[in-house]
């Protein structure tokens, strides 16, 4: 019999956008004979669409609509006429399985997955702690450093503390960080509000971008360096991909680059000894069990160029599904095609469900 997923994307977040891609591509990748899916649609306001009207969402090529502002809001106001009439009943006990492709916040911080772990439903990817340490950067990179990794120096900031404090914190960051920076909310994705920072006049534009997106700061010293990732895959054991790279059209990853400008260039594998990509696999596994993931996630590193020091910057919980994000892609370059990367990941979320199913829930 075939096995009814709910695919639930959208959602609460700057990447929005990007999640509607993600699941169509998986939707799309997904075999028919042994799978129903039904997609779940989460707007923008947080409700939560029917399967007819999720199902119109997937239909729209995004891909073209992100790149064209007023189409896309004019799609965004048809689809808000609609959604009163159209909302999806919370049960969740007729799906098998759910797969969140729900990028950023209020889907790869815990929430979606805590939502989850309540009605009882197998999901893929990690579970509420994973999920919510990796996508605060700023207690991922303690995590990290615990675990004898190394991260590039930072300072954590609060919104709450900008209007009395901004030249303390522009003096403390030149101090212990200098430039250039990296100025981006702690928890966000997709370099979605994020400003690289090279003088004392954009720092203050930088530090109120990123408090639009989150009320907690990162700043973080800017250093010249590759920009590396690895997929890694598994519960307790853990599969890692082949090593990729990226060479971004601007000066960094950022939103833009990744899916509105063409010419960013990625290299799979990354032209990198062999002793090093090792080194960049194991620091993977050591960077994802240190944290508690399961079932997925992206590692992405900094290879500094002058000393070739190697820093883990983060952890991607629910990385990109789209026809160009590098979690398929590198994990296609290692022998794993992308059908069966999702079957891998679907069964991976049975086993921790039926692992966590010997677990007592009552003393008596």
């Amino acid at each position: 019999m075939k096995k009814r997923l709910a695919l639930i994307f959208g959602g609460r977040s700057g990447e929005h956008e990007i999640s509607i891609i993600s699941a169509r591509s998986i939707a799309q990748a997904l075999p028919r004979a042994r799978y129903e899916v039904i997609p779940i649609y989460i707007t923008k306001e947080g409700k939560w669409l029917s399967r007819a009207l999720s199902q119109n969402v997937l239909l729209l090529d995004y891909e073209q609509l992100i790149k064209n502002p007023v189409e896309l809001r004019a799609a965004e106001a048809s689809l808000k006429e609609a959604t009163a009439r159209h909302l999806f009943k919370f049960d969740f006990s007729t799906f098998d399985v759910v797969f969140p492709v729900l990028h950023g916040t209020f889907g790869e911080d815990g929430t979606i997955q805590g939502l989850l772990e309540m009605h009882a439903v197998p999901y893929v990817g990690c579970g509420v702690l994973a999920s919510a340490l990796t996508m605060d950067k700023a207690f991922a990179k303690m995590c990290f450093k615990a675990a004898g990794l190394h991260v590039t120096k930072h300072l954590t900031v609060f919104r709450d503390a900008l209007p009395a404090h901004r030249h303390d914190i522009l003096l403390e960051a030149e101090k212990k960080l200098g430039y250039p920076m990296f100025i981006k909310p702690a928890r966000s994705g997709s370099s979605v509000g994020i400003s690289k920072v090279k003088h004392r006049r954009a720092f203050q534009q930088a530090l109120e971008l990123a408090a639009q997106y989150d009320q907690k700061i990162l700043i973080e010293q800017g250093i010249e360096a590759r920009e590396l990732e690895v997929a890694v895959l598994g519960n307790r054991e853990l599969t890692v991909s082949v090593v990729g790279e990226i060479v971004p059209i601007n000066e960094f990853y950022d939103y833009e680059a990744k899916y509105v400008k063409s010419g960013s260039k990625l290299f799979i594998p990354a032209d990198v000894p062999k002793a090093l990509a090792k080194k960049i696999q194991r620091a993977a596994q050591i960077a994802y069990r240190a944290t508690g993931c399961e079932g997925m996630a992206r590692a992405d590193f900094f290879l500094e160029r002058h000393t070739n020091r190697l820093y883990v910057n983060e952890l991607n919980s629910i990385p990109g599904f789209t026809s160009i994000s590098m979690y398929p892609k590198l994990f296609a370059a290692s022998g794993l095609a992308y059908p069966d990367l999702l079957e891998r990941l679907i069964e991976l979320a049975f086993e921790r469900y039926e692992e966590q199913q010997k677990n007592k829930i009552a003393f008596l």
